[in-house]
């Protein structure tokens, strides 16, 4: 497996991961990005199912990757993941605690920027 997906593969272990937490323990991970709302059942459920989501693309996306599959049509889906994060989080920053939006646009436009690097080194 060439260096390129062999790092590719790491950071979708690692979205995988992310998405595991998330959805076991959605309050521990999130308060800082929502605020309070997170300790509220509905909340979690939305999170949960975030979570959820976040896997199941990540794990088709590392199928895709460990199998010699194309893997940018995941990583595309991944990044609008991020970017609608940031979208979203900036649609609602009045009722979210501050420095919300700072903080999701570094962390998710990260995300979207590795991952757009990924998609880069991938063969078409």
């Amino acid at each position: 497996m060439p260096r390129t997906r062999q790092l590719t593969v790491a950071m979708l272990v690692a979205r995988v991961g992310y998405a595991a937490v998330l959805t076991a323990a959605p309050a521990r991970w999130t308060e800082r990005w929502l605020g309070p709302a997170v300790h509220q059942a509905p909340t979690r459920v939305s999170l949960r199912a975030l979570g959820v989501r976040e896997g199941l693309l990540h794990v088709g996306a590392l199928a895709a990757a460990v199998s010699g599959r194309p893997v940018r049509p995941w990583l595309a889906a991944s990044m609008v993941g991020d970017l609608s994060d940031i979208a979203a989080t900036a649609r609602a920053r009045q009722g979210l605690p501050d420095g919300s939006l700072t903080a999701t646009a570094i962390v998710a436009g990260g995300s979207a920027l590795l991952t757009a690097a990924a998609a880069a080194s991938e063969h078409a």
